[in-house]
């Protein structure tokens, strides 16, 4: 599988103003995330995958990590090497590392001569490795989580009208998907209704392309609300409230 290169540089700035914290995950620990919809898939975190530990020591190399989720033994590299390189090298050692590894004496031993700042045991928990990591990169809780919801959604883009659907929405945001082609910093006016309430419209930015799990998917979106106005800003706002007291 090709790594997902959506690291960027280490003083990246989100458009407000908040800095992106990047993250290199060993391979397959990526379906905990996505089945978690964890705080790693905020729009403030960029993720790398690495298939080994030499890879994930690549990437750091190429672009500067806040956090390297990596196991304990790797075809290539054992996580002891992959800490020693990276902690004995000045350009290399400004970064938090969570070592996975199985539940047994001699490994967790291991895992306490790496250095690392914190350890994970397998069979893993997603809640402890996902609060480990949290607390390392000072992530603070979602305060205004994304609801479920299923309502179609018009949009213009570049003059070109579209019809979406809704999938999940907040009142920073929401995620669609839509067969039309849109890019990343595009500005898309979108109507939609949510509830009971009238139809709103409001200019969105896209920050996000979600990769698609199959070919023939729709293109799935990430936005951030640019203008709001109070009366749309109450309605999703109540729209969100209702819906998480049914929870």
């Amino acid at each position: 599988m090709a790594d997902s290169l959506t690291i960027t540089t280490q003083s990246s700035y989100t458009d407000r103003g908040v800095p992106v914290k990047k993250v290199i995950l060993a391979e397959d620990l990526q379906e905990v995330i996505d089945r978690e919809k964890s705080f790693l898939n905020r729009l403030e975190i960029r993720t790398l995958q690495a298939a080994t530990n030499k890879k994930a020591l690549a990437l750091h190399k190429a672009g500067k990590a806040d956090l390297i989720i990596a196991k304990l033994d790797s075809p290539d590299m054992t996580g002891e090497t992959l800490c020693s390189l990276i902690r004995e090298d000045e350009r290399l050692r400004n970064v938090s590392i969570i070592i996975v590894c199985p539940e047994s004496e001699s490994d967790i031993e291991r895992c306490i001569r790496c250095r690392a700042n914190a350890f994970v045991n397998l069979p893993i928990s997603s809640a402890t490795l996902l609060e480990e990591a949290r607390q390392l990169l000072q992530i603070a809780p979602r305060t205004s989580a994304r609801i479920p919801i299923s309502v179609k959604l018009r949009g213009v883009s570049q003059k070109t009208d579209f019809i979406g659907s809704i999938e999940n929405i907040s009142t920073s945001g929401m995620l669609f998907q839509a067969a039309a082609m849109i890019f990343e910093g595009d500005a898309v006016k979108c109507s939609f209704s949510v509830g009971r309430s009238a139809s709103i419209t409001t200019d969105v930015e896209i920050v996000r392309n979600l990769p698609k799990k199959r070919r023939h998917d729709p293109n799935r979106y990430g936005v951030r609300f640019t203008n709001l106005d109070a009366a749309s800003f109450s309605a999703i706002d109540a729209y969100v409230s209702r819906q998480r007291q049914k929870v």
